[in-house]
């Protein structure tokens, strides 16, 4: 497992081929791929690794790609990312067993979902836990403190001041894709 991402603490999430390309060329070495098109997976993480870059591709939302066991195998065996986030119990353990950077999301909407979240985990056993959305402090330092995985926290971070909060409440890093936040 990475440890921490090298201390990297923002987690650039590109939407689209325009913002990966931006980010390949930055000074981040750990960055997410959220939307892609799985005709275009092998050609962006060759570039991606070309340019040294650790890209976590996020499974669930790769186009012309159902998500199940088989498609997490075709990504770890012939894409060969860093890593996969996925919500789906059988991406991350499959992401494990390969070798990769196992990322569990979590949408953690109600009390239901963190209670299903904590059986799931014990399950998976990712190497991260993305917790969404990552502007709730106490739920980051609750989840950690049940778990002892560490965590990112993604998804409704709009400026520095919320960064900071979900750093401080002992989040390794924070996923965004609001590029101004790159900086």
């Amino acid at each position: 497992m990475v440890e921490s991402f090298n201390g990297q603490k923002i987690l650039p999430a590109a939407r689209d081929i325009k913002q990966l390309e931006k980010l390949l060329d930055s000074q981040f070495t750990y960055i997410i791929l959220l939307n892609s098109h799985i005709g275009q997976l092998k050609s962006l993480t060759r570039l991606a690794k070309s340019k040294n870059k650790q890209l976590l591709l996020h499974a669930d939302l790769v186009q012309g790609l159902k998500n199940d066991e088989y498609a997490a195998q075709f990504l770890c065996q012939d894409i060969r990312p860093a890593g996969l986030i996925s919500t789906r119990k059988s991406v991350v353990l499959t992401a494990k067993k390969s070798g990769l950077i196992a990322i569990q999301r979590l949408f953690l909407l109600d009390s239901i979902a963190l209670e299903t979240s904590y059986k799931l985990l014990e399950v998976t056993k990712p190497d991260f836990i993305e917790v969404l959305p990552g502007v709730m402090p106490h739920i980051i330092t609750e989840v950690f403190d049940e778990t002892k995985i560490p965590i990112i926290a993604g998804g409704l971070i709009r400026n520095k001041e919320e960064v900071d909060h979900a750093i401080k409440a002992g989040a390794v890093a924070v996923t965004t894709s609001r590029g101004f936040l790159w900086e």
